[in-house]
């Protein structure tokens, strides 16, 4: 990523397009090593599709965006508890 992010814009300053561009690069550019398996990434995005707290593609609990951080292997749900763990 050779695109510079710019870290004291607000929303209404940036160019929406760009901004999701952007995020999308970040994500095909993710290491592999660190990402969670594409099999776990379409089951955390399937739960996360039907969450209530789901807005904008944005958790409302934590503000994260959602497809981001369901890639990271690391990472949990904070809805309620973990609701990405298997039962």
């Amino acid at each position: 990523m050779n695109e510079r992010v710019c870290k004291r814009c607000l929303l209404a300053q940036m160019d929406e397009d760009a901004n999701i561009a952007a995020l999308k690069r970040y994500i095909a550019a993710y290491p592999a090593e660190k990402r969670c398996p594409p099999e776990e990434y379409a089951r955390r995005l399937a739960i996360c599709a039907e969450c209530g707290e789901l807005s904008n593609a944005m958790c409302a609990l934590c503000g994260c965006y959602v497809e981001l951080r369901a890639l990271k292997a690391e990472m949990y749900c904070p809805a309620h508890g973990d609701k990405w763990q298997r039962s």
